[in-house]
């Protein structure tokens, strides 16, 4: 293969692409875990008027729920 030739993708490398799985499964829930936690604490021990630290941590909770099912689903 010479060098301004591009490769040519095998076809087969979305079902064989390999990634740390359990890596992602165990950050996923940690950031699960600590955007709930944070909610909570947010809500509860901050000034509820200012509901913004809330959001970023319900925020951060639903990404990692969005992780978690799509891992579940591989």
């Amino acid at each position: 293969m010479s060098r301004g030739t591009p490769r040519r993708p095998s076809g087969r490398e979305p079902t064989e692409a390999r990634s740390a799985i359990g890596l992602r499964k165990v950050l996923a829930w940690f950031g699960l875990l600590v955007g709930v936690a944070g909610v909570v604490v947010a809500w509860l021990v901050v000034d509820p008027a200012q509901p913004i630290t809330a959001i970023l941590c319900l925020l951060i909770s639903a990404v990692a729920l969005v992780d978690l099912v799509v891992l579940a689903r591989r």
